[in-house]
């Protein structure tokens, strides 16, 4: 394994879907770190794709939409094939701040393989509704996975890649980032979290609060049916 100490070998991937007025600047800001940015274009039919290649960005273009959670996984499989040794996720709306990238990697060095960003201990700008999802979800999550993770709502994270075949999940969509998390904890793994910047400007989120929430219990009951089947 590569040392942690240096961003050989890191790759950074973006699933975006219907992000042309944002992802350039994300891009951006991962190339001023140094970074492969790999974009995972999930379907957009607006500029996406071509923002992003625009400005020194790998694009790999899905022909429909699919969620989050699946464009997760192509990104994951094509980071791998490029030898990539720690992966980073991003979101692609801006509300991840590429400066924040330094962060991980001096986290990395902490030996744990899960690294999640953590936006809640300055709250100010988050809006009020997420504040009280994030964090009651992520109370639950802790209790089920048996360790602390402030924000397990957060899609800014690093994972070292001898792990991902832990990250190959069931869900498709944004729950996929919380089955991680289990996925991680049930293997003996432990998670740190990353101070980061809390950015909410005027983009709206693309998170359902009523299909996301079911779909996020859907989840947690199918790991558990998974689990008693393996007991018997």
């Amino acid at each position: 394994m590569s040392s942690p100490t240096s961003y050989a070998d890191w790759c950074v991937i973006i699933p975006a879907f219907r992000e042309a007025a944002h992802i350039a600047s994300v891009v951006r800001g991962v190339r001023a770190q140094q970074l492969h940015a790999l974009v995972v274009d999930d379907g957009s039919d607006d500029d996406t794709a071509m923002e992003a290649e625009r400005v020194g960005a790998e694009v790999i273009r899905q022909p429909v939409n699919r969620g989050k959670g699946a464009a997760l996984q192509v990104g994951f499989e094509a980071a791998l094939a490029r030898g990539a040794r720690w992966i980073v996720t991003m979101d692609a709306d801006g509300q991840h701040a590429p400066s924040d990238l330094p962060a991980f990697l001096a986290a990395a060095n902490s030996g744990a393989p899960a690294l999640i960003g953590n936006r809640m201990s300055d709250v100010g700008a988050m809006p009020w509704v997420r504040r009280i999802t994030n964090r009651a979800m992520s109370a639950l999550l802790s209790r089920i996975i048996g360790q602390r993770v402030p924000d397990t709502q957060c899609g800014f994270r690093a994972y070292r890649a001898d792990i991902l075949p832990l990250l190959a999940t069931s869900s498709s969509h944004f729950e996929a980032e919380s089955e991680v998390l289990v996925r991680i904890s049930q293997a003996g793994h432990r998670i740190e979290s990353v101070p980061i910047q809390t950015l909410y400007g005027k983009v709206e989120s693309k998170i359902n609060p009523f299909a996301d929430t079911i779909r996020f219990f859907a989840m947690l009951h199918r790991l558990r049916q998974s689990r008693r089947r393996a007991s018997r």
